[in-house]
């Protein structure tokens, strides 16, 4: 017996270690961790001072900054996540923020903390934008100032919710204390502590735990049954930033815009005779305006019985300045970067443009500038707000030429253009050109159609000007390589004729096709008449744009007219 006891013992004691070694496995598997998330990864905040930003539901990757008492957003996050419309001069050091009839103006740096407003200065209690080394950073405050946005700031570590948009959220209460964790899991780490009656946003529902978002801007998970049923409740939106209304000029009917190119005084006419063969006319556009310098200055070759002559006859004149005569004609290359970026250049061309419209009584301005390069794209666009709030103000149309667009105009910046400027006219030509390198249709049906489509993802349709063109091109392929040659549509009809080629039409283009060789050469031309024209007008009859404008008067087959004035007057 007293062998027997020891084994006993022994045996009694392995039972108790492997039932409590076996036990300490159950209590570990199902009891919940009480490790803590690191805060600052979870937020993916680096520094004291920087804040990490839940927009919306999100955690977002970009940071603000805390500097003082004030909290800023870099630039970049302000241009994606709230207005795209505030403009920066980094040389001048100037933020400004146009509106329909004035330049709000902010002197970046330490003199910041006063904003101008027509000019009279009015003091903030912060400093409203500055840069730290090459980062420009804007005040959240002044920010809301133009943007309806909420936010909360709150720390350990430091954090804020913004809201941009406000809607129905699900709404749930805590029925007990109990923490938020990263995953949906008792064994996740603990984000942050609820209490009992506290309530969170529901923003997603699992089998057995939630995700939520915590009032105090915490997203993650949560049992189902520490919740109660969630409600739907409405959120109060922000609704005090400053209401920007830009009321556009627009025309009745629809406009039927006709490009006019002249180079001298002498050559302007009269509009009467230069529209006796034309139909419907109701706008004509003088090329009288051409960029001379880089510092805002033009020469004009305006007439005052010009446009007596135009009024007489019931059209309006909507003068053009354009840049791609000032090469050949005064040896000068503009530099849209070098003219738009500074202040001085932009208000001595828009200073000057309206002194022309109101000295021969100009019913509109059309912008013809085609060589503005990407890094001047910014200094355009608020060059035309500028002058909008200026043509505006005398009841004048504001109305600004576009390629069809592409990645590479895409600093054309058409979405600004369309709220600012009553009419973008598309032009909806040289598909194909000289320094392409490859042959083809100067304005396939495709090529148009897809040109008012994407335009108008930007756009207002009531805004859109389709220009068609009056002329096509003639490609030549041999032993020297593709040259090309304009053919206008008046002369098409001979061209066709001397070549002894028998056009014919392509259903793919919506155009009648000619190909002919002659002495080694191969010659291709898409040909415009008045079947091709009619397609691209019906086109854009569906799309229901503001109308048509044709580059250029004098070039056309004086037929195409009969069914431009269809597509006027809603008879095609």
């Amino acid at each position: 017996m007293k062998k027997i006891i020891p084994v006993l013992v022994a045996i009694v004691l392995i039972v108790i270690i492997g039932a409590v070694a076996f036990g300490g496995k159950i209590v570990e598997k199902y009891s919940y961790s009480k490790e803590r998330a690191d805060l600052n990864v979870y937020f993916g905040v680096t520094a004291e001072d920087e804040i990490a930003i839940i927009m919306q539901d999100e955690i977002i990757e970009e940071k603000a900054k805390l500097i003082g008492s004030t909290v800023y957003f870099d630039f970049a996050t302000v241009d994606k996540y709230f207005t795209d419309r505030f403009y920066v001069s980094e040389e001048e050091k100037l933020l400004l923020f146009t509106t329909a009839d004035d330049v709000i103006r902010i002197q970046i740096g330490d003199e910041s903390d006063v904003i101008y407003v027509s000019d009279i200065g009015n003091s903030l209690e912060y400093k409203a934008a500055l840069y730290e080394g090459d980062t420009l950073y804007i005040a959240a405050d002044y920010i809301k100032k133009y943007v309806n946005m909420s936010y909360n700031l709150y720390g350990d570590p430091m954090h804020m919710q913004v809201y941009t948009e406000w809607g129905m959220v699900n709404e749930a209460k805590v029925t007990e204390d109990t923490s938020v964790r990263i995953k949906g899991g008792i064994k996740s780490a603990i984000l942050t502590d609820v209490s009992a009656g506290d309530k969170v946003i529901v923003l997603e529902e699992m089998e057995t735990w939630t995700k939520v978002k915590t009032q105090t801007g915490f997203i993650g998970y949560v049992e189902n049954k520490q919740l109660a049923s969630a409600s739907l409740v409405e959120q109060e939106p922000v609704t005090d930033a400053m209401e920007v209304v830009i009321n556009s000029i627009q025309k009745d009917g629809t406009i039927n815009m006709v490009f006019h190119q002249v180079f001298d005084v002498d050559s302007n006419g009269k509009p009467s005779k230069l529209l006796k063969n034309t139909k419907g006319v109701n706008v004509i556009a003088p090329t009288w305006f051409r960029l001379s310098d880089n510092e805002g200055n033009f020469t004009s070759i305006a007439s005052e019985a010009y446009v007596t002559n135009a009024h007489e006859n019931g059209v309006e004149v909507w003068a053009l300045i354009t840049d791609v005569d000032s090469k050949s004609l005064y040896g000068v290359d503009i530099d849209f970067y070098e003219l738009l970026s500074s202040s001085a250049n932009r208000e001595r061309l828009i200073d000057g443009l309206m002194a022309q419209v109101d000295t021969y009584d100009l019913d509109g301005i059309n912008i013809d500038f085609e060589q503005v390069k990407s890094n001047a794209g910014t200094h355009f666009i608020q060059f035309l707000r500028e002058l909008s709030i200026e043509t505006r103000k005398r009841g004048v149309v504001l109305s600004v030429d576009n390629y069809v667009p592409t990645e590479y105009t895409a600093h054309y910046n058409r979405k600004e253009q369309g709220l600012v400027v009553d009419y973008v006219v598309i032009m909806g030509y040289d598909e194909h050109y000289a320094g392409g390198g490859v042959a083809g249709s100067n304005a396939s049906i495709d090529y148009v159609e897809n040109g008012i489509i994407k335009t108008k993802e930007s756009v207002p349709a009531n805004k859109i000007i389709n220009a068609i063109p009056f002329y096509t091109k003639v490609w030549e392929s041999g032993s020297e390589g593709l040259n090309v040659s304009t053919l206008t549509m008046e002369n098409q009809d001979e061209w066709v004729e001397n070549s002894g080629a028998t056009p014919m039409w392509l259903d793919e283009y919506c155009q009648s096709y000619v190909e002919l060789e002659k002495d080694g050469n191969v010659y291709q031309c898409w040909l415009e008449d008045e079947e091709s024209i009619k397609v691209k007008l019906q086109v854009m009859q569906a799309q229901d744009i503001a109308g048509v404008a044709a580059w250029k008067l004098g070039i056309e087959d004086t037929d195409i007219w009969e069914v431009i004035g269809q597509y006027v007057d809603g008879s095609m």
